[in-house]
């Protein structure tokens, strides 16, 4: 129940690659790389970029030796920015039980837990940079498909 889709969860996945790199010799990355790093398509790499250089978190360099790096230091990008770039992060909980039925009579069941999951969820995006991919090891944790 977390308040953001696969594109923002995308997005992240791909800016805390250029966190990983930002303080090696090569701090640059296109999106092919990126893409194969992340395990993401590159057309959508491609279009993640577009928009986080937009927004001002990331910038590009065109041409053969070109790429994207970071914009800000990794401690001055919260994950709640780059949300934000692809979601709304509005103050309506959706229902599981249908539209308008929290709305407009007694609240679901669930309400008082799902307002304090997205609570907890926002407050988690605005305290966390990418600072944490930086300084975790580059072994992650994958899933086996």
């Amino acid at each position: 129940m977390i308040c953001y889709g696969k594109t923002a969860s995308n997005a992240i996945s791909a800016i805390s690659y250029l966190a990983e790199i930002h303080e090696t010799e090569q701090p640059k990355a296109g999106s092919k790389e990126i893409s194969k790093n992340r395990e993401i398509p590159k057309p959508l790499v491609a279009k993640i970029l577009t928009i986080l250089s937009t927004g001002k978190l990331v910038k590009g360099t065109p041409g053969p030796n070109g790429g994207y790096t970071l914009a800000k230091e990794p401690t001055e990008i919260r994950l709640i920015d780059i949300v934000t770039l692809f979601e709304r992060l509005d103050d309506k909980v959706s229902c599981p039980f249908g539209p308008e039925w929290c709305g407009d009579g007694p609240i679901c069941p669930l309400h008082e837990d799902m307002v304090k999951l997205r609570e907890q969820t926002i407050e988690f995006l605005t305290r966390t940079t990418l600072e944490l991919f930086t300084r975790q090891p580059k072994a992650y944790c994958r899933i086996p498909h």
